[in-house]
Parts: structure tokens; sequence; C-alpha cells
């Protein structure tokens, strides 16, 4: 059986304002314990994104300086990221990566970064920054759960996909319809950085299970021991929601 990944990290260089380079080494480190080889792949400007070769990418976060150069970038791979996704291709996408997959951006001067038009999906800057810890609701086949993590944005995002999960306390998307995040096909794309994955090991199995279904290879997961990460969730969880 082959037990090969390939983890795609686009532009970390650009895309790394909260530490997602994390994200990478939780996902590479969850998959490697199960005894998967698994290749990372850094992306940079001026170098060929070849996507028929990934199994998950990571669009992490930049400032809006760096979101447009990243957008522009990302343009010429855009029927190619289109196909790959349609296909199943896991992606996490987190702030400005996430803000990327949709149509636009509105600057408050109103000038409108163009994203990629994954999404049928807005943002706008709004007056203030979203700022502070978040705790969602995440139900994944059925199972109730919890995502913690911070969140640091200017942006108000909009769409109608269902969420990664609904606000327990927090911002979210806008902060007001109590959405964070989003799920289609593969995509997971949130606000909640810091980085997301080391205390949300769920989150991470997730798109490791979703690596390799895309890849065509049995999605089962044997169980780590993640005692440590879920103490760290729990006590950030009560420290979130005002408990002792």
């Amino acid at each position: 059986m082959d037990r090969s990944l390939r983890f795609v990290h686009l532009f970390p260089e650009l895309l790394n304002l909260y530490a997602d380079h994390g994200n990478m080494a939780v996902l590479v480190g969850r998959a490697r314990a199960r005894g998967f080889a698994v290749e990372t792949v850094a992306v940079r400007l001026g170098t060929e994104l070849r996507i028929e070769n990934a199994d998950l990418v990571l669009l992490g976060g930049g400032s809006d300086r760096e979101q447009v150069i990243v957008g522009k970038e990302l343009t010429r791979y855009r029927e190619d990221l289109l196909s790959a996704i349609d296909r199943g291709l896991p992606v996490l996408a987190v702030c400005g990566g996430y803000q990327l997959l949709g149509e636009y951006y509105e600057l408050p001067n109103g000038e409108r970064v163009p994203g990629l038009r994954v999404l049928e999906m807005t943002t706008r800057a709004g007056r203030n920054r979203l700022i502070g810890n978040v705790a969602i609701e995440w139900r994944e086949g059925g199972e109730r759960k919890t995502i913690i993590g911070f969140e640091n944005h200017g942006g108000r995002t909009t769409h109608e996909y269902p969420p990664l999960g609904t606000v327990i306390k927090g911002f979210g998307n806008n902060g007001r319809d109590g959405k964070e995040g989003v799920l289609y096909k593969g995509i997971v794309g949130t606000y909640i950085h810091g980085p997301l994955l080391p205390k949300n090991p769920h989150v991470a199995d997730r798109l490791i299970r979703a690596a390799l279904r895309y890849r065509g290879q049995d999605d089962t997961l044997s169980a780590l021991a993640d005692d440590l990460e879920w103490r760290v969730h729990d006590a950030v969880l009560r420290q979130i929601c005002g408990e002792k």
C-alpha cells in the first residue's frame, strides 16, 4: 500500500503572519506518527506550482499587501486549483488565505482586491478589527466538538456555505451572523489562527483523512496520544468561556 503524502505550503515567506508554519508542522507530525512518508513542498514567488502533485494545500494569512501579491500570483493557477478542489483537494485557508478564496476583499477606501473566485464569498473591511480569543462549536459526523483559537481581522466575510462552526465566544466571519469559517468540498477556511491546529488535533486529522481520500487511500487513522493537546484545548476553552 502506498503510504506517502505530499503537503504543499503556498508562499510561506509571505503568508505566515500568525505562525501558519505551525499548522504545517502539526499536519506533518501527526501523519508521520502514523507511519506515513510525508513530503512537504514550499511554493515561493517565482517557483512553479504543480497542483496535480499536491494531496493537501496550506494557504496562510498575511497583510493586505501580501494578499495582493499572492492573489496576482495565484491567478495563473486558478483553473488548475478549481479543478483540483472540485475533485476534493483538501485546502486549509487561514485568515488572509481564507479571504483570497472569495470574489474580492474591499478595502476601507473602496478599492477591491480581487480574489480567486473559488467560492461565492465576499469580504469587506470594517471600521474596527475583530480581535480576541474565539471558541466555536463544530459538528462532524454528528459528534459535537469545539474548536478554539485566536482571531484578529478587519474583514467581514459573508457567504452561504456551511460554516466551519457556530460561534460560542468571539466574532467569527463578520461579528453578526454567528458563523465562523467555511466548509466546502475539501476546503477548510477560517479566521482562527495562532496557529489553529496545535490546540485542535481533531481538525488536523480531518484534513489528513481528506488528503488520504484524495490520494485514493484508506482514510482510517490510528489513534495518537493526544492527552496534552486536549488538556490545553480544554483549559483554553474554559478560559475563553469564563470558567475557573
